[in-house]
């Protein structure tokens, strides 16, 4: 397993990170099952562990914490914040007083004195970013941080909080959690380049692209939407459906690419986002212990130039074939007072 310095942190991380997003009552409901595939994952090379308050419902974290009670010093663990944890205001997004308390949360869940990576899971319209970057450059002065990041951000924000950070003189995003597979190219336009010219470090999710690139899903092939993700989500994999039809169009190309080069599409999937320069570490999302050894086949999968071609051909460069499942769209985009001007002072005249 290759090491990888995390966003000049000096912290090294795996090339691989765990994500545990599946582990609890959305994926897998065995605690001890759960335990055993963290414990295997790490015994493989793996030091690098995802999760979030937010999977189910703390669930997750709660399972992380009991697998690493004699194994935490051994382990760079990351966490988020951001998503609503119960009814009623003030019980999400990213103020002050929402991320000092679900801090302390995190941190009893996770059985831990400290997060080494805290990061914010999306953008909040409705608080300052200089009221977020503060709160969590106290954290990391009191030691209950070590660094923090954010997710799912677009390029300007990134940028806009950056140099908040630096007339404020507090402390910066030092990470970057953006969805980027072969199917969703999107990041490589504006968030890689940014997070590169920042020194900030990636770690990428969805390299499976919600498990289109599994090799489950295939164009012409009855679909079994009875269980995993479809059960989720099954209008994202009606066949119809044009994006579901492009996907499974271009998931055809690749598995052709992938007999080329004598690797399974999954490990094609995983390989491919490990090869830009931008990307510190690819998050997978195991649920159970056959879907990590499946995928930990992978780790010397090696894409050559030619083959990066030849994606670039099937899949240009910055392009996505659909939207990715779970992005943040901005409130200008989603509320139209925030792009229609009162119907007065529409015309020109």
């Amino acid at each position: 397993m290759r090491y990888r310095v995390l966003g000049g942190t000096g912290i090294e991380v795996s090339a691989y990170c765990l994500g545990t997003m599946m582990f609890g009552s959305v994926g897998n409901a065995d605690h001890d099952d759960c335990v055993r595939i963290i414990h295997a994952a790490l015994d493989e090379g793996i030091n690098f562990i995802d999760t979030a308050d937010m999977y189910s419902a703390g669930e997750s974290e709660t399972v992380v914490g009991k697998a690493l009670k004699d194994r935490r010093d051994d382990v760079v663990l990351a966490t988020k914040v951001h998503f609503p944890m119960g009814d009623g205001p003030n019980r999400g997004g990213n103020s002050r007083r929402w991320i000092v308390r679900e801090v302390e949360d995190s941190l009893r869940r996770l059985g831990t004195d400290w997060i080494d990576l805290y990061q914010v899971h999306r953008p909040d319209h409705t608080t300052d970013i200089e009221e977020t970057l503060s709160a969590l450059t106290d954290l990391v002065g009191q030691g209950k941080i070590r660094a923090f990041g954010c997710s799912t951000f677009p390029a300007d924000e990134i940028v806009e909080a950056y140099h908040v950070a630096d007339r404020r003189g507090l402390h910066r995003f030092r990470t970057e959690q953006p969805p980027y597979s072969l199917l969703a190219r999107g990041v490589e336009k504006h968030v890689l380049p940014v997070a590169q010219r920042l020194g900030m470090g990636v770690l990428t999710w969805s390299p499976l692209a919600s498990g289109f690139l599994t090799g489950r899903y295939r164009k012409g092939r009855a679909l079994d939407l009875s269980s995993g993700r479809p059960t989720l989500h099954p209008a994202r994999f009606d066949p119809s459906a044009p994006l579901t039809a492009a996907k499974l169009e271009v998931v055809e190309q690749l598995v052709a690419v992938a007999e080329e080069v004598g690797c399974s599409l999954p490990e094609l999937a995983i390989a491919f986002p490990l090869a830009h320069p931008a990307v510190t570490s690819v998050i997978i999302g195991p649920r159970t212990m056959e879907q990590l050894r499946s995928t930990l086949k992978g780790t010397s999968v090696l894409l050559d130039d030619a083959v990066l071609d030849r994606i670039d051909e099937i899949v240009p460069p910055g392009t996505d074939v659909y939207p990715p499942d779970g992005v943040w769209t901005p409130p200008s985009l989603t509320t139209p007072a925030l792009r229609r001007r009162v119907v007065e002072s529409r015309s020109a005249a």
